[in-house]
């Protein structure tokens, strides 16, 4: 997610899923469905940086695929458009509105003993707005769509608090996308602790399959009194 303060109403925010033009084929496990883990959280709702249950109902979820529950996608997605998207003024806005996830799913990674792994897939078409100068999808829209990552959904099945402000990112520009085509984002938990948390990325065309951009990004989760 965009590392922003703003907190906005999702309500505030028209959904862009009844018109998208870019089905997917993605498709993940439904044999299991792994929901907000029952326990008492590591870390207090007053000392969360972002609560994604704070926010408004967003879109239609019917149309995410994925094996987690119909609720984490709804916080996920909820919390993607308040706080990723922000309001009309905020960077990025008219990007992040036109995303749509397409799967939302956790597994336990067999080369990792078990632990579990959380991964989100999402596809934006570019527009005139993304472009650069050179007429290609810019690069800094790039680093904005790959901010998105998989660790709040990862974070609800573990009850730990998800949502970081970025730290680092790390991306690597493979090829260039010009107007009209449809990335496919596939975004990957790499380790989520109580404060420290790492993701990988990547940007794929999803017409030609050549990979876009990839990177590593490295979140926190803030301590709020130091804000």
């Amino acid at each position: 997610m965009s590392s922003r303060s703003s907190t906005m109403s999702a309500s505030a925010v028209s959904s862009s899923y009844d018109n998208y033009p870019c089905p997917s084929s993605s498709s993940s496990s439904e044999g299991v469905i792994y929901d907000v883990y029952p326990k008492v959280s590591r870390r207090s709702k007053s000392a969360a940086w972002v609560d994604p249950t704070s926010f408004s109902n967003y879109g239609d979820v019917s149309q995410i695929k994925g094996n987690v529950s119909p609720y984490v996608k709804q916080l996920i997605l909820n919390t993607f458009v308040a706080y990723g998207a922000g309001d009309e003024q905020c960077f990025g806005h008219t990007v992040a509105k036109s995303v749509k996830f397409i799967d939302i799913s956790v597994e336990e990674n067999s080369d990792k003993k078990g632990r579990m792994e959380a991964t989100t897939v999402a596809e934006v078409i570019v527009t005139k707005s993304m472009l650069n100068g050179a007429g290609m999808l810019h690069g800094g829209c790039i680093a904005f769509l790959i901010d998105n990552t998989p660790l709040i959904a990862l974070g609800l099945i573990q009850n730990v608090n998800g949502v970081g402000v970025t730290q680092a990112m790390n991306v690597l520009f493979h090829s260039p996308a010009p107007l009209g085509t449809c990335l496919h984002i596939i975004s990957t938990s790499i380790a989520l602790g109580g404060r420290i948390m790492s993701a990988r990325c990547e940007v794929v065309n999803k017409d030609s399959g050549r990979i876009v951009a990839s990177a590593y990004l490295n979140k926190m989760q803030p301590v709020i009194t130091k804000l």
